[in-house]
């Protein structure tokens, strides 16, 4: 889910570019930490970001996905936005505007806005899982658009991926039979591409502007143009298929949007936006770059356990060994991209 939801970029070795961006974070602390601190903050990331997924599960029950996403971006948005400003950072000049709008589309408007409105009809578990392989797609789309020898350890990872994505989606075969089911696995899947897309531009991008404000600038355009999105396509009336019309996008005025939608908001701004992100950063200043990767394995377990101890959702022996394949498999093609590419410079976000 996840952070960014400041919720994913990137492959782990992002953690690394992090270290090397410190000029450009606010949240640097100078003074280090002990390790028992350090492991903390790592235990309070994978079990905020991961919960991400279960805040987005609850607030969607209740108003249109797009929505929620859009002001849950916009209220972060704004917050580190107003920080930056206050800390007397420039904003982007010409050419600087080109990759904060283009990631701004990629990883807050179809990436996440699409993989919170998934939840919507899938198990938050099963969506933080098909969060956590977007990998798996950075090395399909270097299969047919790199020159360069894709690593075997990346391709083992493929192939034990979608073992594990075949094991869990064989437990849901007859669910595939409802329509709502398939539409949130498509707009997973989208999410997922979408965000594969991102790091690789990402990757191909000189960082001339502070990665941290263009994170913030993102999140607020997309809230902004989200939530425009939702508002007029809700005044586009379409056929229901029963005789009657119905908005082409759902919208609820502000009012009445109730106060469980309002809690999850709340707690993905503050706990998944910022609180999350300031221990993500502290744990990286004061334990090995490897060990604060682990984050990206466990989140889509708490999803999981969370999901089924509040929703009820189903755990099987199908979701629990196709679930430790699948990582295992991202795992593989992390390990071997770290080792293979030099690490990106944009900050890491959380998995939903």
């Amino acid at each position: 889910m996840n952070i960014f939801d400041f919720h994913k970029t990137i492959v782990q070795s992002s953690a690394d570019s992090l270290k090397k961006l410190s000029v450009f974070n606010p949240f640097t602390i100078h003074k280090k930490g002990t390790r028992t601190k350090a492991l903390f903050a790592l235990a309070a990331v994978c079990f905020l970001w991961g919960t991400t997924w279960i805040a987005s599960k609850e607030g969607v029950r209740h108003m249109p996905a797009l929505q929620l996403a859009g002001i849950r971006q916009l209220i972060a948005g704004l917050i580190y936005v107003a920080f930056f400003l206050y800390k007397g950072a420039p904003l982007p000049k010409g050419r600087e505007w080109i990759p904060v709008l283009v990631l701004c589309f990629l990883n807050f408007i179809m990436s996440n806005g699409l993989s919170t409105w998934g939840v919507k009809y899938i198990s938050a578990g099963l969506g933080a899982i098909m969060g956590a392989i977007f990998p798996l797609w950075i090395v399909i789309i270097g299969l047919f658009s790199s020159s360069e020898k894709i690593p075997t350890k990346a391709i083992i990872g493929l192939l034990l991926g979608f073992a594990g994505v075949c094991v869990i989606f064989f437990d849901h075969m007859m669910d595939f039979m409802n329509p709502e089911f398939r539409l949130g696995i498509i707009l997973s899947l989208i999410a997922t591409w979408t965000w594969a897309f991102a790091t690789i531009y990402t990757k191909k991008q000189a960082a001339s502007f502070n990665p941290y404000f263009s994170l913030g600038l993102q999140m607020l355009i997309s809230g902004i143009l989200l939530l425009l999105f939702t508002k007029t396509g809700s005044q586009i009336m379409v056929s229901d298929g029963q005789g009657g019309t119905q908005s082409l996008i759902p919208y609820i005025p502000f009012t009445s949007i109730p106060w469980e939608s309002w809690a999850a908001i709340g707690y993905l701004v503050l706990f998944g936006s910022l609180t999350a992100f300031v221990c993500y950063l502290y744990a990286l200043q004061n334990l090995p770059t490897g060990q604060a990767s682990i984050y990206a394995y466990i989140n889509p377990m708490v999803a999981v356990f969370f999901g089924w101890l509040l929703f009820n959702e189903k755990v099987n022996i199908y979701i629990t060994i196709g679930g430790l394949v699948t990582l295992l498999g991202v795992y593989l093609v992390n390990k071997a991209f770290k080792a293979a590419v030099p690490p990106p410079e944009q900050p890491e976000t959380e998995g939903m």
